[in-house]
């Protein structure tokens, strides 16, 4: 019985360093999903912030624009139409404002 669990020690090593690094890939995974996760909640909470403040502005007809939010990137997208330039230049001044530290892609379009 004796050689026997000396002949199974060196297979027990192997199984507890497999599972322990397993546990460590684990552990970096979790924290590499929590991460992505924030990065998600913070993007979403700045396009939340950009159309809230793009809707209660009565400069803007809100209505069609779309705004995507990339936190990993920094950067806020604009997409959709408005009716003039001028809606188009206050949308992104209105964005740089609610987004502050994001690059604004403003690829909204005019159709009157």
């Amino acid at each position: 019985m004796r050689d026997l669990r000396i002949a199974l020690l060196p297979t027990a090593v192997v199984m507890v360093t497999l599972l322990a690094g397993g546990c460590a890939n684990t552990a970096k995974g979790v924290k590499t999903d929590a991460e992505k996760n924030t990065e998600k909640v913070v993007a979403g909470a700045e396009t939340v912030d950009v159309k809230s403040a793009l809707i209660a502005d009565g400069r803007v007809d809100a209505s069609n624009i779309n705004v995507d939010t990339s936190a990993s990137t920094k950067t806020v997208v604009l997409k959709g139409t408005v009716k003039t330039a001028e809606q188009k230049a206050i949308a992104e001044k209105i964005a740089q404002q609610h987004a502050k530290g994001y690059t604004i892609n403003n690829t909204l379009t005019v159709a009157p």
